[in-house]
């Protein structure tokens, strides 16, 4: 690996250009993620951000340029071994009929398994420590579809963490969550990120995004407008210029990190 793969990561995409249903989304992306950063992708609804996660994830192949995984071009990779590597919570994830939460959980292990190597206390111990980081092994008996909302986002949760990736991908992993669990799920990333684990996410909530991520990056319209560390980059200006939103940003009282306090719009 050259010095120039090396400043880029493990991960990135080179010039990709996304098509979605028949659509362009996004043309001549480039995107970096530095190997142990919790990145965030931010910016208004409909303007590419999963479209661009679910690029980085296998899920959607470019029509143009490349996701680079390791120096390699991400469509050339056997499943299996992507799914070691990038582990990916998708924003709709839907459950077979019937299936208790250890068993979804248990199936972020399908990577690790081979017909030379079967299931296995390794295997139990990362099933066991996914649900407990997630507040789930009390749910391990229930049907995921009795579930409520909030409940089910942390199954899935778990079974990404199951999967033991180096490199963790989340399209709205707080969805259906309420403030408290939102903040607990955001605690944990943070903390799998402090062990060495790259996390990229997409966030709905500026102000977590800002506090939480070592690197944000901000699109519209399918395009990255801005990147950097928050604190470099997050002004008001910005804010105003992708959201649209006139607003103040002012440091966070608790982690100094940039705040957008919106401005009250002229009655």
């Amino acid at each position: 690996m050259n010095a120039h793969e090396v400043l880029k990561g493990r991960l990135h995409a080179d010039g990709v250009t996304l098509n979605y249903e028949n659509r362009t989304v996004a043309r001549h992306l480039s995107l970096s993620i530095a190997d142990g950063s919790f990145t965030a992708i931010v910016g208004p609804n409909a303007c590419g951000k999963s479209t661009l996660l679910r690029a980085l994830s296998r899920l959607l192949m470019p029509t143009k340029g490349q996701v680079i995984l390791d120096g390699k071009a991400l469509d050339r990779y056997p499943a299996r071994d992507a799914a070691r590597v990038l582990g990916l919570l998708p924003q709709s994830a839907s459950a077979p009929e019937g299936i208790t939460v250890a068993d979804l959980v248990a199936r972020g292990r399908y990577a690790h398994q081979s017909f030379f190597r079967q299931w296995s206390r390794t295997d139990e111990n990362a099933v066991s420590s996914a649900m407990k980081a997630t507040l789930t092994n009390g749910l391990s008996g229930r049907q995921v579809d009795e579930l409520s909302g909030g409940q089910r986002q942390r199954v899935w949760i778990a079974m990404v963490l199951a999967q033991e990736t180096p490199i963790l991908l989340l399209d709205e992993p707080t969805t259906f969550l309420d403030i408290a669990h939102q903040i607990e799920v955001l605690d944990l990333l943070a903390g799998l990120n402090a062990t060495g684990r790259t996390i990229v996410t997409v966030l709905h909530d500026l102000n977590q995004a800002c506090r939480y991520a070592s690197h944000i990056v901000f699109m519209k319209e399918g395009a990255i407008i801005k990147e950097g560390r928050p604190a470099d980059i997050v002004s008001a200006e910005l804010v105003e210029a992708v959201f649209g939103l006139p607003c103040l940003v002012v440091p966070d009282p608790v982690t100094l990190s940039p705040m957008i306090v919106p401005k009250r719009r002229s009655l």
